[in-house]
């Protein structure tokens, strides 16, 4: 037995628990997995919370991350006693996650915990700030440098935004973060921003071409956010479109990329090739410093993770939230 979220639908709802559950109820996969440490990503606290349709059978362990040992294993990858590292897949959502003290997967889902890094610092990045380096490495292949300007990184306090501060900061990028929550400016100045702005500066509609500033974004909030910051955005320049905090809808026209020149790269984590998901993480281990991790994380055990997703949901969690085994 171990204990996990488990989440069920039945004649009495939807509810999320923490349950004992029998290693014989793991679903298929190659390799069985001790988990050391898991987090909680805003898709983790909709799954939890059921405000949106993300687990897609039930009954269902939330988690789209986890860090964990090897403890059996039928891939000729992985042997037993390797340290192992998942982010989506749909895990979590289609296929029991990370949220629990044992998991078992297919071993292509996984790749293995970089030297360097600890399973707590491994969590303490997770999804969001593997997610915030792929947006990075691809304003890097764009070209866009520290000098090309300015950077702007949108929903700067959540997971994703708050390491794409970091790292755009710590490789000397000038980062502007827009943020709902003006009275934590100091978090994201301690994270390396060089300006806040309010996000109602970028959530209203807005023209289609405004004056040029942004040299690149990171785009973490989607709709009028994201029509914004391209409509900004200087000529040649690239926008990262990671989030849909504000909604999936794009209010923009095609005049950003045809009359400046600017690019919109879709940024997926969930489905990410082994190669990207190998380089993203090798550069996160050798950017990032412990000191980094602990600024942008809070520890928390496996009984304190449904009231956390509700706190998740509501904007009053600030950075990532470890859970540990």
């Amino acid at each position: 037995m171990f204990k996990a979220i488990l989440i069920n639908k039945d004649n009495e709802g939807y509810h999320s628990a923490v349950s004992e559950v029998d290693e014989q109820q793991l679903p298929v996969g190659d390799v069985t997995v001790k988990v050391i440490a898991s987090t909680i990503n805003y898709k983790d606290a909709l799954a939890i919370t059921g405000k949106a349709p993300v687990v897609r059978s039930f009954p269902m362990v939330p988690g789209i991350d986890l860090v964990g040992e090897v403890i059996q294993s039928d891939s000729a990858r992985f042997v037993a006693g390797d340290k192992v590292l998942l982010n989506g897949f749909g895990v979590g959502e289609g296929h029991w996650g990370g949220l629990a003290q044992k998991a078992r997967l297919d071993s292509s889902w996984l790749i293995s915990l970089p030297e360097s890094l600890t399973p707590e610092h491994a969590m303490a990045v997770g999804t969001a700030g593997y997610t915030a380096m792929l947006c990075v490495l691809a304003l890097q292949k764009h070209g866009i440098t520290p000098k090309h300007g300015e950077v702007l990184v949108t929903g700067a306090n959540g997971g994703v935004g708050s390491y794409a501060v970091r790292l755009l900061s710590k490789l000397g990028y000038q980062v502007v973060a827009a943020t709902g929550r003006p009275d934590e400016s100091d978090y994201l100045k301690q994270l390396g921003a060089t300006e806040i702005i309010n996000r109602e500066q970028l959530n209203a509609p807005g023209k289609p071409l405004q004056k040029e500033r942004w040299a690149g974004v990171v785009d973490c909030v989607g709709s009028h956010t994201l029509a914004n910051a391209c409509a900004s955005t200087r000529y040649g320049g690239a926008v990262a479109a990671c989030g849909l905090a504000q909604g999936m809808d794009f209010p923009s026209s095609v005049a950003p990329f045809i009359l400046r020149g600017v690019t919109l790269y879709g940024i997926d984590s969930v489905m990410r090739p082994l190669a990207d998901r190998v380089q993203a993480w090798q550069h996160l281990s050798e950017i990032l410093s412990p000191e980094d991790f602990n600024a942008i994380s809070q520890v928390i055990s496996l009984d304190e993770v449904i009231d956390t997703a509700s706190a998740l949901l509501a904007g009053k969690v600030q950075g990532r939230v470890i859970v540990k085994m």
